[in-house]
């Protein structure tokens, strides 16, 4: 875990610490080929320069927030923004379904909208896969 991901999970509320750890292990293990950083102050996982998953801390939880998130068809993932992204949110490690998160993972490679460049196609999504 690098430097600024180990201090992102240091500041987290207590009960949200192993929750962040439980999904850093599982996102590392089912992305290896995902560079992962702090971007927006949370750490987020990029295949090929896209952000595909990342989490971050909210009033009522820790939010697992999937980019291309609405295009997995999972009626527990929440959309978020106005864009395609959809999120789940965790106020307890008992909450966390392992199944549920390698599947949406494994989604989260194979469906993707590109994010990277939408500034580029001003605010115009493609599919990438």
């Amino acid at each position: 875990m690098n430097a600024a991901i180990k201090a992102f999970h240091d500041s987290l509320p207590g009960v949200y610490q192993p929750i962040a750890a439980l999904l850093y292990e599982h996102i590392c293990t089912r992305l290896p080929e995902a560079e992962h950083k702090i971007w927006h102050r949370h750490p987020v996982w990029f295949l090929d320069g896209n952000p595909v998953v990342g989490y971050s801390t909210r009033k009522d939880g820790l939010n697992l927030m999937f980019w291309s998130g609405q295009s997995f068809d999972e009626a527990d993932l929440k959309p978020e923004g106005k864009f395609k992204a959809a999120e789940i949110r965790y106020a307890a490690i008992s909450q966390l379904n392992i199944i549920d998160l390698h599947r949406w993972l494994e989604k989260a490679r194979n469906i993707q909208w590109d994010y990277k460049n939408l500034v580029k196609r001003k605010g115009a999504l493609e599919r990438l896969r």
